[in-house]
C-alpha cells in the first residue's frame, strides 16, 4: 500500500500507530514505504541502505522478485487450509529443506519462536517418554536468547533481561552455563538433563561465535551422555554464516535444530528438523499449529530457499563477510570485530555508545541495530557486494568520528 493512495500524510501514519497500537519498540523515525534488493524507500522515494534486512530475514534481498512471484502465484491458487489436507508447497518445500541439510523430519511453524517452543516441547517428550517423568531438564547458555513466549524465553540466559522481568516465575527445566565453556555446560548436565540448546552464534547476546572446540565438545558430551543436542538457528541458518546452516560450519550435525527468519524471504514461518528416532516423540495430537505449513508462506520460502542455494549466498557471505570485519578493524574506536559470515557485530571502546551509532547512522541512511550500550550488529541482505560494504563502512566511520 502507498501513502498517496491512503489520503493521509505521513504524520498522520505515525499518529495512527502511536494512538492505537501498543508499543513495544523503538521505532525510526521513517515511514517504509517501498523496498528493494539492498534498499529501504520511504514515501518520498528517499533510499536507505539496509544492513538489518528485517532482522535476518531479507537474506535473499528485499522483496526479491522470485519470492514476490510465488507469494501472488500461490495466493490466487490457496490461501490457506488447516493440515488436514495435503498441499503442493509444503509438500516441495518439506523435501527441499530436509535434503539440504541432512535432516530427516520437518514441522512448520510460524516463526522463531515457536519454532524453539517445538524444539523444546519435542525434547522434553522425548525424554520424558524413553527414560521416565524426570528427564525433561534443558542446558542453555548464559547471555543466549531463543525468544519471546514463555518456554522459549525461559530456556533464554539472561535473567535481567526485559524479556523476562516482570512476568513472573519462568517455566521450570532450565539450567544455564557459561558458553563457549565446556567444563561449565558439563557441570550443568545432571542425571535430568535431556539436551543442550545453544545458538551457534549469540546474536543478541553480543555476536560471539561458538568455537569449534565448544561445538565438537557439545556434540561429543551429548553422546556419551545419550542427551540431545538442540541448535537454535533462527538467526544463523539459511546461508547467514558462509554455510547452508551455521552446523555445517563446524562438521557436527544437531539431533533438532530450529529455524526462521531467512527461511521464508519475509513471510512469517518457522520450522524445526529432527532426526528420524527423536521426530517420533510428536505423535498424533501432541503438537499442533493452524498456520504452520500456510500454502503462501511455503511457497515463499520454497522461492527464497531456492534463490538461497541456486546463487551460493553462503559462498558470498563468507566472502563479503570476511571482507566487512576486515574493514570494520580499521574504524577508530572499535575493541574488537566479532561474527561469522554476514552475523557481524563491532563492540566499542573509549565510552562510544553503540545505540549512538546507529542513530547516527540512520540519519546518513544506513539501517543497522545496536545490542546494550556499545555493540551495534549488521545482518545485510546476503546479496551484498564490495560497494555496498565501502558505503557502509564510510557511514559508520563517520558516525564513530561525529560521536567521539
Amino acid at each position: 500500500m502507498r501513502l498517496k493512495d491512503t489520503g493521509f500524510t505521513a504524520e498522520q501514519i505515525k499518529e495512527k500507530v502511536n494512538k492505537y497500537m501498543i508499543e513495544t519498540y523503538e521505532r525510526f523515525d521513517f515511514l517504509a514505504e517501498t523496498a528493494k534488493d539492498m534498499y529501504m524507500y520511504d514515501e518520498e522515494g528517499t533510499p536507505y541502505l539496509d544492513f538489518y534486512a528485517g532482522i535476518a530475514v531479507n537474506s535473499a534481498g528485499n522483496c526479491n522478485e522470485k519470492v514476490v512471484a510465488a507469494i501472488k502465484d500461490q495466493a490466487e491458487d490457496i490461501i490457506h487450509t488447516f493440515n488436514y489436507p495435503y498441499t503442493i508447497p509444503q509438500a516441495l518445500l518439506a523435501e527441499k529443506i530436509c535434503t539440504a541439510i541432512g535432516m530427516d523430519k520437518i514441522f512448520f511453524q510460524n516463526s522463531g519462536t515457536e519454532a524453539n517452543e517445538a524444539m523444546i516441547k519435542m525434547a522434553r517428550k522425548y525424554g520424558v517418554e524413553k527414560y521416565g517423568p524426570e528427564k525433561y531438564n534443558i542446558v542453555t547458555a548464559k547471555m543466549s536468547f531463543h525468544g519471546r513466549t514463555f518456554g522459549s524465553m525461559s530456556a533464554t540466559g539472561q535473567p535481567d533481561n526485559a524479556c523476562q522481568v516482570g512476568f513472573g516465575g519462568m517455566t521450570p527445566g532450565f539450567t544455564y552455563a557459561d558458553y563457549n565453556d565446556l567444563d561449565s555446560f558439563k557441570a550443568a548436565v545432571n542425571d535430568n538433563t535431556i539436551g543442550i540448546m545453544i545458538e551457534p552464534v549469540q546474536g543478541e547476546g553480543g555476536v560471539h561465535p561458538a568455537t569449534q572446540e565448544f561445538m565438537t565438545g557439545l556434540r561429543k558430551l551429548c553422546d556419551e551422555k545419550g542427551i540431545l543436542l538442540l541448535l537454535d538457528e533462527v538467526q544463523t541458518g539459511w546461508c547467514r554464516t558462509g554455510a547452508i546452516m551455521s552446523y555445517m560450519n563446524y562438521g557436527i550435525k544437531p539431533d533438532i535444530v530450529s529455524m526462521a527468519k531467512a527461511m521464508g524471504g519475509g513471510m512469517p514461518i518457522g520450522a524445526i528438523c529432527a532426526t528420524k528416532e527423536v521426530s517420533k516423540a510428536f505423535s498424533m495430537g501432541s503438537h499442533g499449529t493452524t498456520y504452520g505449513g500456510h500454502p503462501v508462506a511455503c511457497a515463499a520460502s520454497l522461492a527464497q530457499v531456492t534463490e538461497l542455494l541456486e546463487r551460493d549466498l553462503a559462498g558470498n557471505a563468507k566472502e563479503m563477510g570476511a571482507y566487512f570485519m576486515e574493514q570494520l578493524a580499521t574504524l577508530p574506536h572499535i575493541k574488537e570485530v566479532r561474527g561469522q559470515g554476514l552475523l557481524v557485530g563491532v563492540e566499542f571502546k573509549d565510552g562510544i555508545n553503540g545505540v549512538g551509532v546507529k542513530h547516527k547512522c540512520f540519519d546518513k541512511k544506513l539501517l543497522i541495530t545496536a545490542i546494550g550500550s556499545d555493540v551495534i550488529r549488521m545482518v545485510p541482505p546476503l546479496i551484498l557486494t564490495k560497494e555496498d560494504v565501502d558505503k557502509a563502512v564510510a557511514i559508520i566511520k563517520e558516525s564513530i568520528e561525529e560521536i567521539a
